[in-house]
């Protein structure tokens, strides 16, 4: 290629790189999303502040008296364990009590009263990935149970610039990827379910 062809692509492509990235950008920001109040949980969150078990859990599952149906496991991916028996269970979602009631369920047909015991060994930490206009994007490790505020605090608040109405909540774990929207006023107001809104391993919030 001469000089002047090379000069030429240059320039092309110093052109049309612009319009790539803001295509791009326009793609994602113009992305179909639902607004928080309008977000129905797949997953309801047990009530009265009970440990939601979660993908990477640690989990201890006694069976009274049956010390072969009991097992050590750990919640995986899809969100389900293993047991003797009982093959694939769901587990992501419930409370260990729930969790409990569910396999005396399952078990009855083996046993007569089958009495469970869930606990819970080893706890995952909740990771979350903060994108877009924030102080410190990247996967911040928040306390089980944190919500929306909790993840942008930990990842240094907003940028002066920040779109304060364009704040997403994307999930993919086990349903079809969501966007969920939600602004910065009902977040930090604790208003509606934007204020109650509990994040997943494996969310990504992202600030526009």
């Amino acid at each position: 290629m001469s000089g002047k062809n090379a000069r030429r692509a240059g320039t092309a492509l110093a052109l049309v790189l612009p319009l790539l990235v803001a295509a791009a950008c326009a793609t994602t920001s113009n992305a179909p999303f639902v607004w928080a109040d309008e977000w129905k949980e797949t997953q309801p969150l047990p009530v009265g502040g009970e440990y939601v078990i979660g993908v990477g859990d640690g989990l201890s599952v006694q069976v009274w008296e049956q010390e072969k149906m009991s097992a050590v496991v750990r919640v995986r991916t899809d969100g389900q364990i293993s047991l003797p028996f009982l093959n694939d269970v769901p587990a992501a979602g419930l409370s260990p009590v729930g969790l409990a009631r569910d396999l005396e369920g399952r078990l009855k047909p083996f046993i007569v009263a089958p009495r469970v015991l869930v606990a819970v060994d080893e706890a995952r930490p909740l990771s979350v990935s903060v994108l877009g206009q924030v102080g410190t994007p990247g996967l911040h490790d928040l306390t089980p149970g944190a919500g929306v505020a909790q993840a942008l605090a930990a990842a240094g608040g907003l940028k002066d610039f920040a779109k304060r109405d364009r704040i997403f909540v994307v999930r993919s774990e086990g349903e079809p990827t969501l966007r969920i929207r939600m602004t910065w006023d009902n977040i930090t107001a604790g208003l509606g379910v934007a204020g109650s809104f509990r994040l997943r391993t494996g969310d990504v919030v992202v600030v526009e």
